[in-house]
C-alpha cells in the first residue's frame, strides 16, 4: 500500500534553448526556448500522460515556464504557480560564456566566482522540494526546472553524483517524510536499485 506521506516528483528540465544549442552557460539568465526545446516539451507530454498529476509548478523563468505550460496543456492541466526558488542556479559573470579559458578563469572549488555555490544551489533545490512534498503529501507534482539545480538537488537527495540533466527527460523521484528520497528514472532511465544506498 502507498504511504500517504509519499510524495511523486517528476523533475524535468526546460525544452533546448539557442544557449543550450550553442553550449552555452545559462544560469539565471532569461533566455527563450527554441523550436527544438518547443518539440522537446510536446514530445515530454507522451511520456508523462501515462500518470495522473495533482499539480504542475515551474521555476519563474520563461524557458521552464514555456516548458510547463506546453506540458500542462498537453495534459490537460494548468499550472499552478512559479516557484522563485527553483529558478537555475546563477553562475554570475559566467553566464553567457562557452568552455574556454575566458570560462576556466573564473572557475573556483564548488562553482564560479561571483555566482551561487554548488552548495547552495543544492541547498535551495531540496528546500523547494521538501516544501512541495508537505504541500502535496501523498500526491503527485510535475516540476519543471533546470539541468544544473536538478542534478544538483539530487546529487544531495541521493548522495550520488548524476550525469548532466537532458532537456526535457523524464527525471522521477519519490520523497516519503520517513525514508527520504529515491530516485526512480533518470533522464528518461529506469535506475537500478543500488542508486543512492
Amino acid at each position: 500500500m502507498e504511504s500517504m506521506t509519499l510524495t511523486t516528483f517528476a523533475l524535468v528540465r526546460h525544452g533546448q534553448t539557442d544557449w543550450n544549442a550553442e553550449r552555452r552557460l545559462q544560469g539565471s539568465t532569461d533566455i527563450p526556448l527554441n523550436d527544438v526545446g518547443r518539440g522537446q516539451a510536446r514530445d515530454a507530454v507522451a511520456v508523462l500522460s501515462d500518470r495522473q498529476w495533482d499539480a504542475v509548478v515551474s521555476s519563474p523563468l520563461g524557458r521552464a515556464a514555456e516548458t510547463a505550460e506546453i506540458i500542462a496543456e498537453g495534459l490537460g492541466l494548468q499550472v499552478s504557480r512559479l516557484v522563485p526558488e527553483l529558478t537555475e542556479r546563477s553562475f554570475g559573470p559566467a553566464e553567457g560564456l562557452q568552455a574556454g579559458p575566458e570560462l576556466e578563469a573564473l572557475r573556483i572549488p564548488g562553482g564560479f566566482r561571483g555566482g551561487e555555490s554548488d552548495d547552495a544551489a543544492a541547498e535551495r533545490g531540496i528546500a523547494a522540494l521538501e516544501e512541495l512534498a508537505e504541500e502535496f503529501a501523498g500526491k503527485r507534482v510535475l516540476v519543471v526546472a533546470h539541468g544544473t539545480l536538478i542534478r544538483l538537488t539530487l546529487n544531495r537527495a541521493i548522495g550520488r553524483t548524476l550525469d548532466s540533466v537532458q532537456n526535457a527527460a523524464l527525471n522521477l523521484a519519490h520523497h516519503d517524510a520517513t525514508d527520504g528520497w529515491q530516485l526512480e528514472y533518470f533522464n528518461g532511465e529506469r535506475v537500478t536499485a543500488d542508486v543512492g544506498a
